[in-house]
């Protein structure tokens, strides 16, 4: 036994044989680079002579970069890693590859980085497959008319600026003044729909980043969304790729006949990035020291969201970009650029909203571009006249306040605008259905509210949803369904409101709250003219009834 042994091969023997054997002995051509220098995140490569540019580079250590530049000698790549580890020296290798990023449903509900790995501390991504993040946009021929609507949940804008599957409208304003609030309000909003949302947070904190994505987990359907994650501590060419990478996640679904709707917050810090990556690859600068493509950057990368003909699958992508001014500025170089990129703007003033006007939306500065085309019927018969009335209204306020007495028909426009104007401040994480928005702008039309106090209409709008699906729940279900109002639809509401507003205990009734609105009425705790009460004011007086 132990002779036999001896002359039996082994099997590492056997296993070394075949490696030999199957080894092809022909000279092996590699082309390397190496690091000449490397800082703030960008590492200058000589070498690599038939490098492509995009082309993801690999350097000894690990790290993964991209060739941002191409010149005669040197190569500017920017590094989608940690410095961590990375000197001067280093070797460096082409893979003959662009920067892709995991796709497919795999990805809804994670928190993940631009290159779709986890940072949610969850398990691997099994991602269907992955895609370049730099694609080419829709051709004119494979788009549809935008005809459908997003449904925000935000009066103000569903009702002056309606937004449509397909659009591009920038939200842009001071900081800190409410622009993320609306974008998530609308993500929110999406846990009634079919769509997709995908949310790119661009050179943002963390916690605000985290303040996001938890109010979304609590309040919208996170397993319908895709958090992608490029924060202020990450490496400058993630926050570059993050909406590109982004866009390509949303188009996935778009491609496959689906809705998605892509947040970017936000663009101003994006281009930052951009200046600066192209000031350190020593690209000319232009206006405010931007380098001369800032423009087709963001363009080319805007146009992705379009509106797919039926040919395609008649998918969607709408985009939300956000932008950020200073003082107000909407000329400047950023600002313009997006304003005439989008499809219209939601402008938001820091004034209105100091003054308690939330969302603070400027009525006469913010447009949509498609508009009325996208919005739902039932809520453009009822708020088609909104916008010019609440012109007119701003206008005749300002007049009034240097003093006279308005003649009855005035007083009577500015008291509609006054509704107008509580009806159209809403807080936060409070998004509206379609039929409540109808019913509270059908009430406002119909004059219903006429003898409500405008501090109170905040109360009816936290009780109306509640009150219609008790009173009204054929009308709102054919609203919620084909967005459309027949005339008995619009009797059901009518007669809801009328009776929600003459609840003993709710503000504006009979009963107690507030009172009449005649001159000099009286009642218990209530005296004469502009006289308070219990539970509210009025003009006149109020008292318990």
């Amino acid at each position: 036994m132990k002779k036999a042994s001896m002359t039996s091969p082994s099997p590492w023997l056997e296993t070394a044989q075949r490696r030999v054997a199957a080894t092809k002995l022909a000279p092996d051509v590699a082309e390397i680079g190496h690091v000449a220098s490397i800082g703030d995140g960008i590492a200058m490569v000589s070498g690599l002579p038939n490098a492509r540019l995009d082309e993801v580079l690999r350097f000894g250590s690990g790290q993964l970069g991209f060739a941002q530049t191409l010149d005669a000698e040197q190569i500017g790549c920017v590094l989608l890693d940690e410095v961590g580890g990375l000197e001067a020296g280093e070797i460096v290798r082409g893979t003959g590859e662009v920067v892709r990023t995991a796709v497919g449903p795999a990805l809804l509900g994670r928190v993940v980085d631009p290159l779709g790995r986890p940072l949610d501390g969850g398990a691997a991504i099994a991602a269907e497959r992955h895609d370049p993040v730099e694609r080419p946009a829709p051709a004119i021929l494979d788009r549809a008319l935008v005809t459908q609507p997003v449904q925000t949940g935000i009066l103000t804008i569903d009702s002056l600026f309606p937004l449509g599957r397909g659009q591009r409208e920038l939200i842009i304003g001071d900081r800190a003044i409410g622009k993320t609030a609306i974008a998530v309000d609308t993500v929110i909003n999406q846990k009634s729909s079919d769509i997709i949302c995908v949310y790119v947070a661009v050179g943002q904190k963390s916690s605000t980043v985290a303040r996001v994505i938890d109010a979304v987990r609590r309040l919208g359907t996170p397993e319908r969304c895709i958090f992608v994650v490029a924060g202020a501590a990450s490496a400058p060419g993630l926050q570059w790729i993050a909406p590109f990478a982004g866009m390509t996640m949303a188009e996935y679904f778009r491609d496959r006949g689906q809705h998605a709707l892509i947040v970017l917050d936000d663009l101003t810090k994006h281009a930052a990035t951009h200046r600066e990556i192209a000031l350190l690859t020593r690209h000319p600068p232009g206006r405010e020291a931007y380098p001369g493509d800032i423009f087709y950057l963001h363009a080319r990368l805007l146009e992705r969201a379009a509106k797919l003909s039926p040919e395609l699958g008649g998918g969607s992508l709408t985009a939300l970009p956000i932008a950020e001014t200073d003082a107000g500025n909407l000329s400047a170089y950023i600002p313009t650029n997006l304003i005439s990129i989008t499809d219209g703007q939601l402008v938001l003033d820091a004034r209105l909203f100091h003054a308690g006007q939330k969302p603070a939306i400027d009525i006469g500065t913010s447009v949509s571009r498609v508009g009325g085309k996208t919005q739902a019927p039932a809520l453009r018969e009822t708020t088609g006249m909104f916008r010019l009335d609440y012109a007119q209204f701003l206008e005749l306020e300002l007049f009034t306040r240097f003093g006279g007495a308005p003649d009855a028909r005035v007083q009577k426009q500015i008291a509609r605008g006054e509704h107008l104007r509580a009806l159209l401040v809403q807080p936060q994480f409070a998004p509206l259905r379609l039929a409540d928005e109808v019913a509270l702008s059908l009430a406002l039309r119909e004059g219903l509210l006429d003898g409500v106090p405008a501090a109170s209409i905040a109360g009816l709008r936290r009780a109306l949803p509640e009150w219609l699906d008790q009173h009204a729940a054929a009308a709102v279900a054919t609203i919620q369904r084909d967005g459309r109002m027949t005339e008995a639809d619009s009797a059901a509401l009518r007669a809801a409101v009328v009776a929600l507003l003459a609840r003993p205990d709710e503000p504006g009734s009979g009963g107690r709250g507030t009172g009449g609105t005649s001159p000099g009425a009286t009642g218990p705790n209530g005296t004469g003219p502009n006289g308070t009460g219990t539970n509210g004011t009025a003009t006149g007086g109020t008292g318990n009834g």
